[in-house]
């Protein structure tokens, strides 16, 4: 008997759990790995749910794109935060967490042999979801820099074309793309009748002035700019599963279709505390954000100590540095030893397509002012001892 597709086993398998098992079998490991915050949500969400109850008629299924109440307020916050309208030209559907939301995307757009540009570092779960509908991720390298290289993206696009997709503030670099850059993406899909799929997940994570860019705020772009946005980093909401996404209106009936067959909503009992959250908007994020600052500049300073055998990438955004690692070994086998033999996790740069340098990305999202000196000191210490051996 065949125990398991081709297809999904030919998907990478998902890091996050991975390195979870070895922090697991390594007792006291401080992880470094996945990205989360060190906060939950505002304390609205959770008085909201104390009410949830008082609604007998909201424990049967709810509509497949999402609450009411809901929409209204991601509408509200859409045009306060990203100059964004919605309209029956661009609808609003909420997803069980971000990673649903571009599955969606990839699900309503791509048939088998579809092509969908990634660039490179990529987020890895997008990667995995485009290998599961038998699409072909094309992966364009960025820059040294971690920037868009817009014309190596003009280069990869082919008749099989079907999406540009952009990450910005960036997993897993933290680099955070230009407003001319993601203009240029865009008018590049609207010209070569494809869509860009902008994953703003990071949003309101910037630092050192940076400034956040909504694609689908450019007129004239709903018909084909699909926003990708996540409540599990900025308001504390990882194991809540809420996300969005907005939409072409073209595609609203295909991705309904695709979230009732495979969850029917987001649980309601969780919109309802993310109706709450939105609500109490970016004023809870941005206190939340500033002290996460302060951890980057230390983690920051720390890693310089790592030059010249490492390379430090100074991020503007999201919660992550990304290191160039001057060493024989792959990254993941120096993820595992600084696992064993230091007691600290971080994320191998493989994981997100990096295959020729060893590279690991750095979360310093959950590190609070009592653990960061902990943590990366470790991971600085066990870097000098491996590479120095």
């Amino acid at each position: 008997m065949k125990i398991v597709s081709d297809r999904i086993a030919a998907v990478q398998a998902p890091i996050i759990p991975v390195v979870a098992a070895l922090i697991r079998n390594n007792p006291g490991t401080i992880s470094l790995g996945q990205g989360v915050v060190n906060y939950g949500p505002p304390a609205e969400a959770y008085d909201a749910i104390h009410h949830f109850q008082d609604t007998q008629s909201i424990n049967k299924y709810q509509a497949v794109h999402g609450l009411p109440v809901l929409i209204q307020a991601i509408e509200q916050k859409l045009a306060q935060d990203n100059n964004l309208k919605a309209s029956t030209a661009n609808r609003v559907v909420v997803t069980a967490g971000g990673n649903m939301a571009f599955l969606n995307a990839v699900l309503a757009i791509a048939d088998p042999g579809d092509e969908i540009i990634l660039p490179t570092p990529y987020y890895f779960n997008q990667e995995m979801a485009i290998a599961m509908v038998n699409a072909k991720a094309v992966l364009v390298p960025c820059s040294p820099t971690y920037q868009l290289d817009l014309s190596a993206i003009e280069r990869a696009i082919t008749a099989k074309t079907r999406a540009i997709v952009t990450v910005s503030p960036n997993n897993p670099t933290g680099a955070v793309y230009s407003e001319e850059s993601l203009r240029a993406v865009n008018t590049l899909c609207r010209d070569r009748g494809i869509y860009h799929i902008s994953d703003e997940a990071y949003e309101y994570f910037l630092y050192d002035g940076a400034q956040h860019f909504s694609p689908a705020s450019i007129p004239a772009s709903e018909a084909y700019t699909i926003s990708l946005y996540s409540l599990s980093k900025a308001y504390g909401f990882a194991s809540w599963r809420i996300g969005y996404m907005v939409i072409p209106g073209g595609l609203f009936e295909a991705v309904c279709k695709i979230q009732d067959t495979n969850v029917i909503c987001a649980a309601a009992i969780s919109q309802v505390a993310a109706t709450a959250a939105i609500k109490r908007g970016i004023d809870f994020c941005k206190p939340k954000i500033a002290a996460l600052a302060d951890v980057r500049g230390k983690v920051f300073d720390s890693l310089q100590t790592l030059k010249p055998q490492c390379e430090i990438f100074q991020a503007h955004g999201a919660l992550y540095f990304f290191l160039k690692v001057d060493t024989a070994l792959d990254a993941m086998t120096l993820c595992e030893k600084l696992i064993r033999e230091h007691g600290v996790a971080v994320i191998p740069g493989s994981a997100f397509g990096i295959k020729d340098q060893c590279t690991l990305r750095i979360s310093y999202g959950a590190l609070d002012q009592d653990t960061v000196v902990a943590g990366v000191g470790r991971l600085v210490t066990g870097l000098k001892a491996i590479l120095s051996a």
